[in-house]
C-alpha cells in the first residue's frame, strides 16, 4: 500500500469537494453544505489564499484531506493553524491517516514559528475525540464558540450602515 500526504494543488478541487460534502453529510448537515468546486479553487489558489490543505492518497486514491487556514494570537504575537475539517473517507479509517495529517499540521507550525493548532469537534463524535485527546489535544471547555450566519449576518452588517 502507497501512501503519500501532500500539499493540496490545482486539480484537486473535485477530490476536495467531494470530500467535504461527505463530511457535511457525515455530520448531518448536507444541506447547509454549498462549497462548489470554483470557490475552493479560488480559495486554495487565488491570489489572495484564505485555504490551504494536505490531501492523503492511499495507492493513488484521495483518502483523506486537513484543510485549515492561518490564525493570529494577539497574546503569543504570532500566527497558528486553526484547523477547518479534517475527514478520513470510511474505507480508509483505522490506518492512522487523521493522525498522521494532525501531525503534518503540527510540523507547519514548527517549521514556521507558529504556537498553536487550533480546531473544533462536534460534542458527539467520540471517535475524534478520542484521537484528539491521544496527540494530546486539550478540550478549551471555558470557550463557547459563536457564530452568525446566514440572514442574521446581513442584518448586522446592516446596521454599521446606521
Amino acid at each position: 500500500m502507497s501512501e503519500i500526504i501532500r500539499a493540496v494543488r490545482p486539480g484537486d478541487e473535485a477530490e476536495l469537494t467531494a470530500m467535504i460534502h461527505e463530511l457535511a453529510k457525515f455530520e448531518h448537515a448536507a444541506a447547509e453544505c454549498t462549497v462548489t468546486e470554483n470557490q475552493l479553487a479560488a480559495a486554495l489558489f487565488g491570489p489572495d489564499p484564505t485555504l490551504y490543505g494536505h490531501l492523503v492518497e492511499v495507492d493513488g486514491q484521495a483518502a483523506a484531506t486537513a484543510l485549515w487556514f492561518r490564525s493570529f494570537s494577539t497574546w503569543d504575537g504570532v500566527a497558528g493553524v486553526y484547523l477547518e475539517d479534517l475527514f478520513v473517507r470510511p474505507q480508509f479509517r483505522r490506518r492512522g491517516l487523521a493522525r498522521k495529517l494532525l501531525s503534518t499540521l503540527a510540523r507547519e507550525c514548527v517549521e514556521r514559528g507558529y504556537s498553536r493548532l487550533s480546531w473544533a469537534v462536534l460534542d458527539w463524535n467520540v471517535n475524534a475525540i478520542a484521537l484528539y485527546d491521544s496527540v494530546g489535544g486539550t478540550p478549551q471547555s471555558e470557550w463557547i464558540t459563536y457564530r452568525v450566519s446566514g440572514p442574521r449576518l446581513s442584518e448586522l452588517a446592516a446596521e454599521s450602515r446606521d
